[in-house]
């Protein structure tokens, strides 16, 4: 079976022996992934709607017009922050497979591989139903990486911090830390 963290580690090895300091190691993935999904997101997402809901023809060109020039280098931000994350994580000598962070960025990138190919393809003739599709497929990727993917990453990155700093204790807390928060809801 293949083994991602295998596979990166020589290149991981290459990127620890630069010297990099740990908060950037640990944090540059998680800050950089979420200006890019906020910033550019909200920004793709919101001139996509625009350009199918605005009711004045003329906002409603200009919107898509924005939607196509950001949405291409976003994805670009995604992919290669999602290979910066697969990278961040074998350097830090953290499994990538077992992790529910990786499975979720994983279905952002298929979901905006998809709906890039639909839009590069002209909705196969301009059809409404795929024009209909490329909206609702980027706005779950976008959910799926605003709502999931950002929480589980930011989860992985505390615990991380958690268990460096207070070792074999770090469960435990988290434990009761959980189980107060359970109990007062």
């Amino acid at each position: 079976m293949l083994n991602l963290s295998e596979l990166l580690e020589p290149i991981a090895s290459q990127f620890r022996s630069l010297g990099i300091p740990e908060p950037i190691t640990h944090w540059g993935h998680p800050v950089m992934m979420g200006i890019v999904v906020v910033a550019m997101g909200s920004f793709v997402g919101y001139s996509g709607w625009q350009g199918r809901l605005a009711a004045d023809k003329d906002v409603a060109l200009k919107n898509r017009a924005d939607h196509r020039k950001i949405a291409p280098w976003m994805f670009l931000f995604i992919a290669l922050g999602y290979t910066g994350g697969l990278l961040s994580l074998v350097m830090q000598h953290q499994p990538v497979m077992e992790s529910p962070h990786f499975w979720t960025g994983s279905i952002v990138i298929i979901l905006l591989a998809a709906n890039s190919l639909i839009s590069l393809t002209n909705f196969w003739g301009d059809k409404l139903a795929l024009r209909a599709l490329h909206a609702y497929l980027g706005t779950t990727a976008f959910r799926i990486a605003l709502c999931c993917t950002e929480f589980l990453g930011f989860k992985i990155g505390f615990v991380n911090l958690v268990d460096r700093h207070l070792g074999r204790y770090s469960t435990g807390i988290l434990d009761v830390g959980c189980a107060v928060r359970t109990l007062r809801l």
